[in-house]
């Protein structure tokens, strides 16, 4: 009979249990939700109120930005709507009927957040501003960010328009792997049309995230503010091979909190690259283990491990981590190839940190009377 299993959900499940891990004093962090996690391995290195839905300024328009580019056309003409250009600052002071490829737009939305850049992208992707807020809504989800709800692409306060600081950090880690995505939030000048468009206007656009320009490592991403939300950033860096991403929602108002949103992150990143490093902890391999077939010809079935598991750990969880094979006493067959039968757990602390399937090698067929018989006269 078979052992009931674990359920394995996808190939590679990581378990992103809100479990950290200090081996030093925990960054000093102002904002009313905040979080630092690892790209590859999604685990949270540090967190403070980071699931609760919070208002995030413009920290709305890495979605909006990412969004466009998977479903649009970098090429495409975006006409400026009434509706877009009556936008509330800060906006790009595009004027009615005013045409702009929409991979130029996507520079003014990201270096200088304009409002009106925003809410012309929406009106060209989504055919109105609501319908692309429910697009962006429906793609957080799909990604993981399950406290998350977009009612605009610009960010301004709405009734219904919340996210954690988890989910933010999220949807920056995902749109961080796009290579079109890290081109736009690390360029520092640029001037618009960069192809000649006609209907255009010229506009020269600076990035004003100071993160880029201060951080070693630095690659984006967005700064927001609205009175509701207060000041807010989401921040990327590489170091040693490490993505790390970083979110602080609410740090602060005036002047202090325009600096302390940047100071959070800061903070977070130098404890996350000062107490982890990135450690392989499972790769592919070939017969990683055996388990007994009732009713088959063949005896066993060879299992297989077809992912590989990266995760940042401390100096201390490097010394107590383990790996723990789960496999059922015996299977009944038939089986198919690459059938799920077991798992491999990484294990510390008895936290099980990311768990794989262990698949069949090949299929085998349940024996029939004919079979055994047949087997009995060869022998």
């Amino acid at each position: 009979m078979k052992k009931t299993i674990l359920s394995l959900g996808v190939t590679l499940f990581l378990c992103l249990t809100q479990v950290t891990y200090a081996s030093s004093s925990v960054p000093n962090v102002k904002g009313k939700g905040a979080v630092l996690i690892e790209q590859e391995s999604g685990r949270v290195l540090y967190e403070h109120n980071a699931y609760e839905p919070l208002p995030m300024a413009s920290t709305t328009k890495i979605m909006t930005c990412i969004l466009a580019i998977e479903e649009g056309k970098l090429d495409d003409i975006v006409t400026t709507s009434k509706r877009a250009s009556s936008a509330p600052p800060v906006k790009l002071h595009l004027k009615v009927g005013e045409k702009q490829r929409l991979g130029d737009l996507l520079y003014a939305l990201m270096l200088q957040s304009d409002n009106d850049v925003a809410v012309a992208i929406a009106e060209h992707i989504g055919g109105s501003v609501e319908h692309f807020c429910e697009m962006m809504t429906k793609k957080a989800q799909s990604i993981g960010a399950e406290h998350t709800s977009f009612k605009t692409p610009n960010g301004l306060d709405a009734e219904g328009h919340y996210a954690s600081a988890y989910d933010m950090a999220l949807i920056g880690a995902y749109a961080l792997k796009n290579p079109e995505f890290r081109k736009i939030v690390t360029t520092e000048l640029i001037s618009i049309p960069t192809i000649p468009t006609e209907n255009s206007v010229r506009h020269d656009l600076q990035n004003k995230n100071r993160f880029i320009y201060s951080y070693e490592g630095s690659n984006g991403i967005k700064t927001g503010f609205t009175n509701k939300a207060g000041h807010c950033f989401v921040g990327g860096a590489v170091r040693n091979n490490m993505q790390l991403v970083a979110a602080s929602l609410g740090a602060g108002w005036g002047s202090r909190g325009k600096t302390q949103k940047y100071t959070d992150v800061i903070n977070m990143m130098n404890y996350g690259y000062k107490n982890y490093e990135k450690v392989v902890l499972i790769e592919p391999q070939e017969e990683v283990a055996t388990v007994p077939i009732d009713k088959a010809l063949i005896k066993e079935v060879k299992l297989s491990c077809n992912d590989k598991v990266v995760m940042p750990l401390t100096q201390t969880e490097k010394e107590n981590v383990y790996i723990k094979k789960v496999l059922p006493t015996n299977w009944v067959a038939p089986i198919k190839e690459g059938e799920t039968v077991g798992e491999l757990q990484v294990i510390c602390d008895g936290v099980i940190l990311a768990k794989v399937p262990l698949t069949a090698e090949e299929s085998i067929d349940k024996a029939h009377l004919l079979d055994y018989i047949k087997q009995w006269l060869k022998k």
